[in-house]
């Protein structure tokens, strides 16, 4: 099951669980569509896989699978 992380890991910025705009790779990296479309070029940092857009949990699911918690912020970002 996915965690659906809650930020960006390049800039921090918030990402809800059924955000339109989030992507992630095969790891699960999480990553807002500014920085997958500009610095990532469609590409993750850490593995160099390709970014997906990140599918939404149903809302009537979120209670009983709550998404992640914990934040994960590359140091510098990802210059």
């Amino acid at each position: 099951m996915l965690e659906l992380r809650p930020n960006c890991e390049c800039c921090g910025t918030e990402l809800c669980p059924d955000a339109a705009d989030a992507w992630i790779c095969s790891f699960e990296c999480t990553y807002c569509g500014d920085c997958q479309r500009g610095v990532l070029a469609g590409r993750c940092p850490n593995c160099t896989g390709d970014l997906q857009r990140r599918p939404a949990r149903p809302a009537h699911l979120l209670a009983k699978y709550p998404p992640a918690t914990r934040r994960i912020v590359k140091e510098g970002g990802c210059a």
